[in-house]
């Protein structure tokens, strides 16, 4: 009976660390990989940290004092407590992921795979000490088999530490991968002498921008783009050489940062001679601290142009204007003549699609998109911009404005039989948030907000949530709010602007969100859904 007390906790540790890790690795992918992400993001869930660690470090501590203090009935006591441990942890961590199904699920890369095996590498040094011990293994198992359990214990407790551990053992390794694959892709571009390079940059809407520009410059020139939301240097890398050809004639780059000087990361790497900055806004504020951070971060693409080159620039982004540029600049606005070389009169936007007027100088230019969205006119007109500066007529336009279709993510209309679905779900912002609000307003019925709020605001995320709430109180019917923690500015907001507080609920998970929305009675009103923001499992 003493061998099973003894050996039971150390069968089930095997599999509590297991669930540990897969968990910690998950939050560590979402988190970019970063080291210092990760722990930013450990002491903000330190709850979570807290409530692995405490009962294997007081496990731990039991089993040392019992073996020392009472080595005869240790067993019973120690085996019985850590087999409740290991076994609640493996239980509830598979519980969690068997459950609660990730947005962002845990993807196998080959990183991650050289993550498991350098953690397998520890995990396996540490057995091997154990087989150090004297009398471990020809001696009593029963009598010495605790040692086990505190090394079980102890990487079970500190699995999110031994993520960044083995992390850290990899860097050379991965440094290595990194700068062989930068080459490879600085010689397929250097190889494509007749390529032109268009890098897009800005706080939000580049993505936007960057589809809407690809749609436009292909009915004249080969294009590639970099997809989805690939913006950061890997992401460009694997683009290139993955996709390039020498056929292409533009690449449209996507660039994104999260600190000072990656901008100028990207453009080192595929140097670019035409740029677009659509935006400076709060966004990143966690890592960059200040705008006026974000500003200069979002100017070294113009200040990577060559001479020849220029860059479009949102006029209507008062912060982006602050800066003092003295190279070549295509200015671009909506509805703001005077501001801008080329802007936009005679905006519609309706449930249907969206016609504006395009001004450039002397010339009047009429477009019809089904693209829905106010704010998706200033990207279009700075996509229309950078493609009539490159030479494309506006009769060349005309129809590729026809063909454009919203980002997916980004105020997407989807249709769901009985109700319409406003897919905004991608990275929300102040200025993106209150446009998806405004083009709710637009619809006819019963009219549903959903959202979790916007992050990764620093020090203003509480204010311009709360600020969103108000916003929402004028243009929907009903709220569901996803996160007690999060949702709690935007209830303010929405209860100061006068919202009746029988129309709010708050949700736990997306999904449960979308299930209220889905069952609210409407009143015989087809139900328009609004998805503002859906953030990822790490949030």
């Amino acid at each position: 009976m003493s061998l099973f007390f003894a050996l039971l906790p150390v069968v089930l540790g095997v599999p509590a660390f297991f669930e540990a890790y897969i968990y910690h690795l998950h939050m560590f992918q979402l988190n970019s990989y970063h080291n210092d992400m990760e722990r930013k993001w450990l002491w903000k869930n330190k709850a979570a940290v807290l409530r692995l660690f405490l009962p294997c470090f007081l496990g731990v501590l039991l089993t040392v004092l019992g073996n020392l203090l009472f080595p005869q009935g240790a067993v019973y006591v120690t085996g019985s407590v850590f087999s409740l441990i290991f076994g609640g942890l493996a239980l509830f961590f598979r519980y969690r992921r068997l459950t609660k199904k990730a947005k962002k699920p845990l993807v196998f890369t080959d990183r991650v795979k050289r993550l498991n095996l350098t953690s397998f590498l520890i995990f396996g040094a540490g057995v091997l000490a154990l087989f150090l011990i004297p009398g471990f293994v020809k001696g009593d198992f029963v009598k010495n088999g605790w040692w086990a359990l505190v090394f079980e214990g102890t990487i079970t407790g500190i699995a999110p530490f031994f993520v960044l551990f083995a992390n850290l053992l990899n860097k050379p390794v991965e440094t290595g991968i990194r700068n062989r694959y930068i080459k490879e892709a600085r010689t397929l571009l250097r190889e494509n002498k007749n390529l032109q390079v268009i890098g897009i940059t800005g706080s939000y809407g580049k993505t936007s921008v960057k589809f809407f520009l690809t749609t436009l410059l292909s009915a004249k020139h080969n294009v590639l783009c970099t997809p989805e939301n690939y913006n950061t240097p890997m992401g460009v890398v694997k683009t290139v050489r993955e996709n390039l050809s020498p056929l292409h004639e533009i690449f449209v780059c996507e660039m994104g940062a999260r600190r000072v000087g990656e901008i100028k990361e990207l453009c080192d790497l595929v140097h670019p001679r035409y740029g677009i900055i659509t935006s400076v806004g709060p966004q990143h504020l966690e890592t960059f601290l200040t705008q006026e951070r974000v500003r200069k971060t979002k100017f070294e693409l113009a200040k990577a142009l060559p001479e020849e080159g220029f860059v479009c620039l949102n006029a209507d982004s008062e912060e982006l204007m602050k800066e003092d540029y003295k190279g070549r600049q295509v200015l671009y606005s909506l509805e703001g003549a005077g501001r801008g070389d080329y802007h936009a009169e005679n905006v519609s936007v309706s449930s249907e699609g969206t016609s504006f007027t395009l001004v450039h100088n002397e010339e009047r230019a009429d477009f019809v998109t089904p693209v829905i969205g106010r704010h998706n006119v200033l990207n279009i007109v700075g996509a229309l911009a950078m493609a009539h500066e490159l030479g494309m007529s506006y009769e060349e336009l005309y129809p590729q404005v026809r063909k454009l279709q919203s980002v997916p993510h980004r105020l997407q209309l989807l249709d769901r039989g009985n109700v319409a679905l406003i897919d905004d779900a991608y990275n929300s912002n102040p200025t993106g948030a209150k446009a998806a609000l405004d083009t709710l307003a637009l619809f006819k019925g019963f009219r549903i907000l959903v959202t979790p709020g916007m992050v990764e605001l620093g020090e203003k995320m509480e204010e311009c949530n709360r600020t969103f709430g108000k916003q929402a109180a004028k243009a929907c019917d009903y709220a569901i709010l996803v996160g007690k923690r999060q949702a709690e500015p935007i209830l303010q907001g929405l209860l100061e602007g006068g919202f009746p507080k029988e129309k709010i609920y708050v949700a736990e998970t997306i999904g449960e969100a979308i299930s209220v929305a889905y069952s609210l009675p409407t009143g015989g009103e087809k139900p328009i859904i609004l998805l503002e923001n859906d953030l990822p499992d790490n949030y």
